[in-house]
């Protein structure tokens, strides 16, 4: 080799080796998010989530474990939730909600936080499994009750891998969990303990639809809600009578029931009708709905509907017992 090939190699040698080393240091600590993420991340995540969805969806175990980490294979609820996400994705057509790329700061923990002034806002707080990890969420294009997917990759050692995996609930009747809360706050206020007891319920259903979401609101709202419910308990000792109802019938229950049109205020009352006598019942139902409107203000608004299910047995969760069910259309 001449002394000017000899040269250059000594020149390029060291110029290779920085090269690589850059190419394997992570970038510096940033978050980017949906659009702010580069062409080129962005491609190569799409096409992540577009085999993992292809995979979830068919509730492929064997083919999705391939994508997961080593840690997520070994647990024992990750067949459990690739089936819970097969039925999602089967039961509506998902669409992205939001993406982030982190180059984390810390190694055991870190966070995205929650900006802005929007009701929604949240942040994401989550262990720093990797120094570069992808969050992908999906909810589904046409839904008053949304539950979100989660994906949570983290690039290891081995390449880029799904280290969680969720499905939780997102909105009910069309409300986040902090519009559901400020619903029920509203209510109270206003002195509507049963509405914003259920109100509240639902937000406290919704205010965590990931494992790593953190809406600002959430802290408030379980206190609230556990201020709410015992002053409900406190009013309110069921089996309650309606005395102003000539024929006497008897509230035993109230509660939120989930259908697929949304979740509704559901009420369970005895009544000394025979409910084989569904004229009498349902003139009788009409009489409770009154009574039940000023017994429990604001349970009959910003709702679509109030179930009502007569009995002339109490109800037991240890049997099947007979009952008449009747639908309040609101609206």
């Amino acid at each position: 080799m001449n002394h000017l090939l000899r040269h250059r190699f000594t020149l390029i040698a060291p110029l290779c080796l920085m090269l690589m080393l850059a190419a394997c240091k992570p970038p510096s600590p940033g978050i980017w998010k949906d659009g702010k993420i580069s062409s080129w991340n962005r491609s190569k995540f799409h096409d992540m989530n577009k085999e993992a969805l292809g995979y979830l969806k068919a509730n492929k175990l064997k083919s999705i474990k391939s994508m997961l980490s080593k840690e997520l294979i070994d647990e024992t609820y990750t067949e459990r939730q690739v089936e819970l996400i097969s039925n999602r994705l089967t039961d509506d057509e998902y669409v992205p909600l939001a993406e982030y790329y982190v180059v984390n700061r810390f190694k055991d923990a870190d966070t995205v936080p929650a900006t802005g002034e929007n009701i929604n806002r949240y942040g994401l707080q989550y262990p720093g499994t990797a120094p570069e990890m992808y969050f992908a969420f999906f909810e589904p294009k046409k839904s008053d009750n949304k539950y979100l997917i989660s994906l949570i990759y983290a690039k290891l050692d081995y390449g880029w891998r799904i280290t969680e995996l969720d499905v939780s609930p997102y909105t009910i009747n069309g409300k986040t969990g902090p519009e559901l809360y400020q619903l029920g706050k509203s209510q109270y206020a206003k002195k509507h303990l049963i509405a914003a007891l259920n109100t509240l319920a639902l937000a406290v259903t919704c205010i965590k639809p990931s494992e790593i979401w953190q809406y600002p609101d959430a802290d408030s709202l379980h206190s609230l809600y556990a201020d709410v419910v015992d002053e409900a308990n406190e009013k309110y000792k069921f089996p309650l009578i309606l005395h102003d109802v000539p024929t006497g019938p008897m509230i035993v229950r109230v509660y939120n029931l989930k259908s697929t049109e949304g979740t509704f205020p559901e009420v369970y009352y005895m009544t000394h009708i025979n409910i084989s006598d569904t004229t009498a019942v349902k003139k009788e139902n009409l009489l409770v709905q009154k009574s039940l409107s000023k017994l429990m203000p604001g349970i009959d608004e910003n709702v679509r509907y109030v179930l009502y299910s007569a009995y002339n047995k109490r109800p037991s969760g240890s049997e099947e017992i007979d009952h008449f069910d009747m639908t309040e259309k609101l609206r």
